[in-house]
């Protein structure tokens, strides 16, 4: 299946990391990510468009860190990693080195 009709299908939920949107902030800020509207607005409107879920970051996500090999050294990257395997969520990603951890990826 390919990832738009992954996420086009209602019986996937789609969930956004917190993480993900702190480093996009970050970059945004950073000059090195271009987006035409605040970020803020981005993640409202595919909450209201496609339901998209706001995933925290949990004390036993950041204490699974501690289990997790040095493979990756990004700690969006690693806390990412942490969140599918605590909360068992397929990661979309096309990371090389998120291979080298327990967890379910979805690529094309």
């Amino acid at each position: 299946m390919k990832i738009l009709s992954a996420c086009q299908d209602t019986a996937n939920t789609l969930m956004l990391s917190v993480a993900t949107a702190w480093e996009m902030q970050i970059k945004a800020q950073l000059g090195k990510l271009r987006l035409d509207k605040p970020l803020i607005n981005i993640i409202r409107r595919q909450q209201e468009q496609n339901q998209l879920q706001i995933l925290p970051i949990t004390l036993p996500v950041v204490l699974a860190l501690d289990n997790l090999p040095l493979y990756h050294r990004d700690p969006f990257n690693r806390l990412l990693i942490a969140q599918a395997k605590v909360d068992q969520l397929l990661l979309v990603s096309n990371d090389s080195q998120f291979k080298q951890y327990p967890v379910t990826l979805f690529w094309e």
